[in-house]
């Protein structure tokens, strides 16, 4: 018997100042995988690219913040939004992927962990509350609200502060074509454990993990310019294999979420699903709609924001959610009541989604 309910108290957001067009690409070489120059001219290749992903715009940090910075100024945004105080929170889950990356030099700093400075940038001075950090690829954000909510079931913690954040400008390729669509960006929430009767919260959730092949579908590897230096290595992905896994996996591990909550399908207000390629999450809304026999998806289901912000990975289901939540997009709104899922889908291959009640 649940004897808690897990409930999003706050929630924050930064989003990176820097904008990059994707005009700014029209100017690239871009080669392909066997190192060998695309003859299609740079700015048909974007063209073409905004067709699929519907990528207009994204967001870079600038070259005097880190990952843990942005995180530290969505946390606090949260916090604040929840009006709670600091030296209460129990854990601290940061989710990311390549830590602090520095500026020119494409160097990870992972020590201390990127939860430990978030600690220490919010000034908590208690011992007792545990910072650490997860490496789960895009999902991180969405598994990390899951092991907050299986904290609070075992009594081992009352109040979580969830963060996910990335700079991934700078893993890029600028030859690879597929770096068009990563951005940076960090959104975080305080999740606190209520009384079993409270209406809001966490109702189910599910994981799915594939790492036979799939482990090859986002790696780093090298530059695909012929004449780089093999030692520095940069996020590849093959795209056509992450949109035939996600396809194929996503929308029944949406569905198996819904199922378990008990919630019929018909009263699914919103879906906040990670923010990886516009036509491949209306495939994947469509596909799961179909599980349910359902030809006709609703409109304004699924709240998008990848068209100025890109795909900044951890942060995009966070970042999305926050923006809805505090009115940043008017044709989305939430209401006491509203069942909602968080779904994403990344490196590992991981799927994962929650359904909660607003």
């Amino acid at each position: 018997m649940q004897l808690t309910r897990t409930v999003i108290t706050g929630t924050g957001s930064f989003i990176p100042p820097d904008t990059k067009t994707n005009r700014d690409f029209t100017g690239h070489d871009f080669y392909g995988e066997d190192s060998k120059p695309i003859n299609t001219p740079p700015d048909v290749v974007v063209e073409k690219f905004e067709q699929i992903t519907g990528i207009k715009e994204r967001r870079y940090a600038p070259s005097g913040m880190d990952s843990s910075d942005m995180a530290g100024i969505a946390a606090a945004s949260a916090i604040k939004d929840a009006g709670c105080d600091p030296e209460t929170i129990d854990q601290i889950i940061v989710a990311h992927n390549f830590g602090n990356v520095i500026k020119h030099t494409i160097q990870t700093d992972l020590l201390p962990s990127l939860a430990s400075r978030v600690k220490h940038s919010l000034g908590i001075k208690n011992v007792d509350c545990v910072p650490y950090d997860i490496l789960f690829g895009c999902p991180g954000w969405v598994q990390g609200v899951i092991q907050a909510d299986a904290y609070f079931k075992a009594g081992m913690a009352k109040k979580c502060l969830v963060i996910g954040t990335e700079t991934l400008s700078r893993v890029l390729d600028i030859y690879d074509r597929d770096s068009m669509i990563f951005s940076d960006g960090a959104g975080a929430c305080i999740l606190e454990a209520k009384p079993a009767a409270t209406k809001s919260g966490i109702l189910s959730s599910s994981v799915q993990s594939h790492c036979g092949e799939e482990i090859t579908y986002l790696n780093l590897g090298k530059s695909f310019y012929p004449d780089s230096d093999p030692r520095i290595r940069y996020i590849k992905m093959k795209g056509r294999k992450v949109y035939e896994y996600a396809m194929t996996h996503v929308p029944l591990a949406m569905k198996t979420c819904l199922d378990k909550s008990g919630v019929d399908i018909s009263e699914l207000k919103k879906v906040f699903i990670h923010q990886a390629n516009e036509k491949m999450d209306q495939g994947i809304i469509k596909a799961m709609y179909k599980l349910y026999d359902i030809r006709s998806v609703p409109e304004h289901i699924m709240p998008m924001s990848i068209h100025e912000l890109g795909n900044s990975s951890v942060a995009t289901v966070p970042t999305l959610f926050d923006l809805v939540r505090k009115g940043a997009m008017p044709e989305h709104r939430l209401d006491e009541g509203d069942v909602v899922l968080f779904a994403s889908v990344g490196a590992g291959m991981n799927i994962n989604a929650v359904c909660y009640r607003i």
